[in-house]
Formats: C-alpha cells, sequence, structure tokens
C-alpha cells in the first residue's frame, strides 16, 4: 500500500524549510553565533552558496515527502486528528532520526554543545512547521 499524499502540501511544507531557515540563520537572529560556532565565513561569495541551497530544497523535499507518507501511515494505523498525527510523527521522527544522528556525530567531531543544540533546534521548528502545513492540508478523501 502507497500511502496517499497531498503533494501541494508536501511542496509547500518544502519552501518553508527555506523561509524558516532564511529567518533561522539571519544575523539578527541566530546566523552570526550560528557562523562563528560552526565556523563560517558570512563574507564569502554568495555564489559559493547556491550548490548548497539546491541541495537543501532537494533533501527538504524528500523531508517533507517522508514526514507526509509517514503521517498519513500513522493516521491510518492511529486514526484520531490528523494534524495532531503529523505533529507527533514529525516530533517522533525528529528525535528518533535527526537530533539523535546530530547529536552523535557531533560529539564524535567534537562540535561544540551550542552549535549542536541551535542546529537541531532548527530541525525541530523547520518539521514542525512541515508537519503544520502537512496536517492542516491532508491528502484528499482521508479525511
Amino acid at each position: 500500500m502507497t500511502p496517499e499524499i497531498n503533494y501541494w502540501a508536501v511542496i509547500l511544507a518544502t519552501l518553508s524549510s527555506m523561509v524558516v531557515g532564511s529567518i533561522w540563520y539571519t544575523p539578527k537572529v541566530f546566523g552570526t553565533r550560528w557562523a562563528k560556532l560552526a565556523k563560517v565565513d558570512l563574507d564569502g561569495a554568495a555564489s559559493s552558496a547556491v550548490g548548497a541551497i539546491l541541495v537543501t530544497v532537494l533533501v527538504s523535499f524528500i523531508t517533507a515527502w517522508v514526514l507526509a507518507g509517514a503521517t498519513a501511515i500513522a493516521w491510518h494505523f492511529y486514526g484520531g486528528n490528523f494534524l495532531l498525527g503529523a505533529l507527533l510523527t514529525a516530533g517522533a521522527l525528529w528525535a528518533g532520526f535527526t537530533a539523535a544522528r546530530f547529536i552523535t556525530h557531533d560529539a564524535f567531531e567534537g562540535r561544540p554543545s551550542a552549535l549542536t543544540t541551535m542546529n537541531i533546534a532548527h530541525e525541530l521548528v523547520t518539521v514542525l512547521v512541515m508537519a503544520l502545513i502537512i496536517g492542516v492540508w491532508p491528502p484528499a478523501g482521508t479525511v
């Protein structure tokens, strides 16, 4: 069985990750602190960010697509409110995969815990915004 997915919601969720990242990493929010902790030069050429942005769009689409599919599967299994299911699914996937993997890799790489915390918090906000979009716009015929 292939889970029902609203691809318009997935596309909007993909774009939302770009908005969240643009706000999160702006110098007036966390950008300056993140750059210092990650040892990133914010004065570098903007053209060097094009590849990273394209990769981000691709992996954000994959994340939104997987989240939409996992939400549909969870909703079919547990029932209940689709939005709540999307938010709970996003939180569980974030904790079990994203946060756990970031913490493990950063510990072995000796990255500052403040950087790890900032990055996993960004990922949590990103997937929760994606889940909000997916949850309020379920696939046709599912809710």
